[in-house]
């Protein structure tokens, strides 16, 4: 047992980095909401104001894990590694800036009508959040390890489909787009979408990461 792990029997109950993670992950699942909306609707306005959403929530998720951050740096004692406190809040970070990325790209580059392949790939990136957000939720209780495995192998299987659905959706691009340039705004927003599933799996690699070390 590291003497990080020790001193915690020693020091009141976390009340900084736990409440923080929670409302990290809160927001991805408001994010993931937005995009599986976003893809869904035919109305330009409502596209507008949903993609205006997505920006600032993505920017609530920036405010959060800034104030990680500064946490991390003010406290001497954490309810795990430090290392790991930043790893979980660059990658909890990284999915909204994909999510808020994909979005954008849908804006700038004109792609108004949503392919299956780009709504499977959104429903995909909620069932992620939702999985980040199950084990983040229950990282305070290190003793409840099940939930956490489960959602990481979740996120992990989500991520296998989401390559094969990127790739298939790729070829298929490559095979009966006539038009170029078409074919690269179709093929930069899944690009996006489907690093945007990378990323949970990255986050699920950390939480599995601190199970390890507190196992």
């Amino acid at each position: 047992m590291s003497l990080n792990s020790i001193l915690q029997y020693f020091v009141p109950k976390d009340r900084k980095f736990f409440p923080l993670f929670e409302q990290g992950s809160a927001n991805l699942i408001s994010l993931g909401e937005a995009l599986q909306e976003l893809v869904n609707t035919n109305d330009l306005q409502k596209k507008q104001e949903l993609t205006k959403r997505i920006e600032d929530l993505e920017h609530r998720g920036d405010e959060i894990t800034h104030q990680i951050f500064l946490e991390l740096g003010k406290n001497f004692i954490t309810p795990f590694d430090r290392e790991d406190i930043h790893l979980l809040a660059s990658a909890i970070d990284d999915i909204a800036d994909f999510i808020h990325g994909s979005s954008t790209r849908m804006q700038l580059y004109k792609v108004t009508e949503a392919t299956p392949a780009i709504k499977k790939l959104a429903d995909l990136i909620l069932q992620g959040c939702q999985d980040v957000d199950k084990a983040v939720r229950v990282l305070k209780d290190l003793k409840n390890i099940r939930t956490i495995t489960d959602s990481c192998v979740r996120i992990n299987s989500m991520e296998n489909q989401a390559d094969y659905v990127f790739d298939t959706a790729v070829a298929e691009l490559f095979e009966h787009e006539k038009d170029a340039i078409a074919l690269i705004k179709y093929k930069e927003v899944l690009s996006a979408l489907e690093t945007a599933t990378d990323k949970c799996e990255d986050a699920a690699n950390v939480l599995e990461s601190i199970l390890v070390k507190h196992a």
